[in-house]
């Protein structure tokens, strides 16, 4: 058989395939009509392709390539005829179906206000040029109170004012630890850990804050919890003083609650600051307050290897859950992880 022989069998085969495909009224006729064309054993298509060891071997090539593209669009014919019939059945399909109405938008998640708040203060201070900084919510006492100037009988080293952690046993009722390493760890109270781990590893000039949760023993009530979030401000430099603290504070203050918010400190004292002051912030005419905030202590500076008579510099601490709460009037702070969607939707 030669080459243009064997190619219009192949064409008028197709034809002939499509055509009763196509003219097929149910799934009986479509089924004879590939069993006609498609049959393995006494199928059209197969006959032809035994045709193919008749052709001269510079032929076969082409031969064999339109072989191929006839059997393609032989099937494919088949598959579109089998998807026509099977539409057109209204067996088994279900009446009050309508497929012009508008699907069921499906309920999506979105992010948690203490999250979004976190979000929202970390674009606030890197304007400023403040750069995120972490560190481990398991912390050791050196880092929790003695590198923060926090002495030995201080009340903040409490243990009814910390989660110190036990030390685990194996089962023989032996310690893993010496009993000297009793109360080694705990949960970090505060995020000014971050700023001793930063200081050790960087040198002078840091702008950086630190956000995190920390642990305190609190009974929950509407202000309190156990757990809760701080953001942790750090800048050391030369010459800084109160009034670069002062300028960052209300910057930080105006920028999150969108108008113009005064800023005044009261006279406090923290371990760690010297000197040491309250923040309150002016808003809808009370003032509020926000955190604690002072300048190094030379001390601090000292335990890290810093030289307290050539860099100064600030800290400021302020409560995450206090800011979002104090932005979406949200009056319990145990509304924030009850987990209640309803409560939670609404932001």
């Amino acid at each position: 058989m030669s080459l243009d022989q064997f190619l219009t069998r192949l064409d008028q085969l197709q034809s002939d395939a499509e055509s009763a495909f196509t003219s097929a009224s149910d799934a009986a006729a479509l089924e004879e009509a590939r069993v006609t064309f498609l049959g393995a054993k006494k199928g059209q298509l197969k006959d032809i392709q035994k045709m193919l060891g008749g052709i001269e071997k510079a032929d076969k090539p082409a031969a064999g390539a339109k072989l191929n593209a006839v059997k393609s669009a032989i099937n494919a014919a088949f598959e579109d005829a089998q998807q026509n019939l099977s539409g057109g059945d209204d067996s088994g399909a279900d009446p009050t179906f309508d497929p012009t109405l508008p699907g069921t938008r499906p309920s999506l998640g979105h992010i948690h206000p203490i999250t979004q708040t976190i979000s929202h203060l970390t674009e606030i201070m890197g304007r400023m040029g403040f750069e995120v900084a972490e560190g481990p919510e398991v912390e050791d006492p050196w880092h929790n109170f003695v590198a923060l100037n926090i002495p030995e009988d201080h009340p903040a080293r409490d243990p009814l004012d910390n989660f110190y952690l036990a030390t685990a046993k194996d089962p023989s009722g032996k310690s893993s630890v010496s009993a000297g390493d009793e109360g080694s760890q705990l949960l970090r109270s505060q995020t000014s850990t971050v700023q001793i781990r930063v200081m050790k590893q960087v040198e002078p000039p840091i702008r950086i804050i630190s956000l995190g949760r920390v642990y305190r023993p609190d009974a929950p009530d509407a202000t309190h919890f156990p757990m809760f979030h701080q953001m942790e401000g750090l800048l050391v430099d030369t010459n800084v003083t109160m009034a670069n603290l002062k300028t960052v504070l209300r910057v930080f203050a105006n920028n999150y609650l969108g108008e113009d918010v005064e800023i005044r400190f009261r006279p406090s004292f923290f371990p760690f600051t010297e000197p040491s002051v309250e923040v309150d912030f002016l808003w809808n005419g009370t003032w509020i307050e926000f955190g604690g905030a002072g300048m190094i202590d030379p001390n601090v500076f000292a335990a890290v290897g810093y030289d307290p008579e050539k860099v100064s510099g600030f800290a400021f601490g302020l409560g995450v859950e206090r800011l979002c709460m104090r932005r979406h009037g949200i009056t319990d702070i145990r509304d924030l992880y009850s987990g209640d969607l309803r409560f939670l939707k609404q932001f």
